[in-house]
């Protein structure tokens, strides 16, 4: 998971990136019109729900999805092309829109469901890009802490809710969740025990372990990583000689390496990050993009 920054983003301030030639910002007219559009459709939400015909409702919802989905090409401009959740491109398998919090349902951690957030249905600021690897397993998952406020259509205040699902587009969420050498997702040393509790349930509802692939994948990374972290410090002993321009030349190419493994581009780049995080020294540390 690598912080997905959407604050004051739309489609139609989204430059175009030469990596998605596919993708070209919207017109003002364009976003004002899906944004109307958004809003009608929660206007008949809000009928069908008073009316008290739940079905009609998720019926509605699931009947104008091709709405949300006219925005996954902007979604993954965002993450330059990576599932924001597990930071791969395609070992995660094919990407959805997904709904941070469920629009129909949701369910607790003790099998409970109740009435989801309907009325986010069609809000752009709750969708997320999700590999469907994930997002199968998640399905309508949305637990709370016990203590927590609960949002509802008449009382929204989804920003005080207590959740167990990290989320992407917060960086302090993102930054709860670290990475071992055999690739496996891991809570950050020096959490509360909430802070724990919220990274382990995200890694199990999410299968950003059980998926053996993308764990491989992290291992492989954190490999070859290592490695390039072995010859950079072989590198700056030799530096130390007088008279070692291949020496020197060695260590450039080391570092441009490493630039490479954690700049944003980079498939599994946080897993990059945290390799070289691990090994605690400054010098490394300031080789990793940001």
């Amino acid at each position: 998971m690598r912080f997905i920054d959407v604050h004051g983003k739309t489609p139609v301030n989204t430059p175009v990136n030469p990596s998605f030639p596919h993708w070209q910002p919207w017109s003002d007219i364009r976003w004002q019109a899906w944004l109307k559009k958004s809003n009608d459709y929660k206007k008949a939400l809000c009928l069908l729900h008073q009316q008290g015909d739940l079905v009609a409702r998720n019926n509605f919802i699931d009947n104008h999805s091709a709405h949300w989905g006219e925005l996954k090409p902007w979604l993954q401009v965002l993450s330059l092309g990576k599932c924001w959740f597990s930071e791969s491109k395609e070992l995660f398998s094919h990407y959805d829109v997904e709904h941070f919090r469920p629009k129909k349902e949701t369910k607790a951690l003790d099998g409970s469901v109740k009435d989801g957030y309907w009325w986010l249905a069609f809000d752009y600021t709750n969708f997320r890009l999700c590999a469907n690897v994930g997002n199968r397993k998640k399905g309508i998952y949305f637990p709370l802490h016990e203590n927590s406020c609960v949002s509802t259509y008449d009382n929204p205040r989804e920003e005080s809710e207590e959740a167990y699902l990290l989320d992407p587009t917060d960086a302090g969420d993102v930054s709860l969740i670290a990475f071992d050498e055999e690739g496996k997702a891991i809570p950050q040393p020096s959490i509360t025990e909430w802070q724990k509790q919220r990274v382990l349930e995200t890694i199990k509802l999410l299968k950003l372990n059980e998926h053996e692939s993308l764990a491989e994948e992290r291992r492989k990374v954190w490999q070859k990583v290592t490695q390039v972290i072995a010859d950079i410090n072989a590198t700056k002993d030799k530096l130390c000689q007088p008279g070692n321009p291949a020496a020197k030349e060695k260590y450039r190419n080391h570092c441009v390496t490493i630039k490479a493994f954690t700049s944003q581009e980079a498939e599994l780049s946080t897993v990059a990050k945290y390799c070289i995080l691990f090994r605690n020294d400054p010098q490394l540390s300031r080789l990793i993009t940001s």
